[in-house]
């Protein structure tokens, strides 16, 4: 079993390092969801920088390894999950597809880009952030519908929503992520990232997120 604990508070702490979240409790973000959130996430950011760059392909590997076993093939997750798959995929050494968010609007109107002929295959799915799970679900789909056999899927990072674990659940797709919420905030308050006040406010942001802030 993939035993993540130390991981997880590694992860945070580089991702913390390099501003790839940044948690302002004060001064709100606004998500595209119109959510308001004392944190912001993004992931793209590791990209940048080697060192925690393969840092996370190799614990996304060894991920895969542990809970999934043997797979066929690497799926990302457009658009921030293509680049953290195919490094996976290369990793491991396995063909890498990856699925838009949405049907091209022109040629083959695929919604999966990348040899065809792999459908059947035992598929891993990459994502690099889990907020509720719908545009990962919506991957998912997408790929069983095309015939493939999801394993189910890796990423990053988790906010932790019980609306996330519902959702993966019904959809029959177990996940796993490097690190989560709770290892962040645990993190970020040991190393003074922010004050034993700004952690109750994270923490009750995460308890109804859609309605924090209004």
């Amino acid at each position: 079993m993939f035993d993540n604990t130390e991981i997880a508070g590694q992860v945070a702490e580089f991702l913390l390092q390099i501003k790839a979240i940044k948690l302002q409790p004060n001064n709100p973000f606004t998500w595209a969801s119109g959510w308001k959130s004392p944190i912001y996430c993004d992931n793209r950011v590791t990209l940048s920088h080697p060192t925690i760059r393969t840092y996370i392909r190799q614990q996304l590997t060894h991920l895969i390894q542990e809970e999934f076993g043997p797979v066929g093939c690497i799926a990302g997750v457009a658009t921030a999950g293509i680049p953290q798959g195919a490094l996976v995929a290369q990793e491991l050494g396995l063909p890498f597809i990856y699925v838009r968010s949405k049907p091209k609007e022109h040629g083959t109107g695929s919604m999966i880009e990348g040899d065809t002929s792999l459908t059947g295959k035992r598929v891993v799915v990459i994502e690099d952030l889990i907020s509720t799970g719908k545009s990962s679900l919506q991957a998912v789909e997408a790929l069983r519908s095309a015939g493939y056999d999801v394993a189910g899927l890796a990423a990053i990072f988790t906010y932790g929503f019980d609306v996330a674990v519902e959702n993966f659940k019904l959809a029959n797709c177990p996940f796993y992520t490097l690190s989560n919420y709770s290892a962040l905030i645990k993190y970020a308050g040991n190393n003074h990232y922010i004050t034993e006040a700004d952690v109750e406010v994270l923490k009750k942001w995460r308890e109804k997120p859609a309605e924090w802030g209004k």
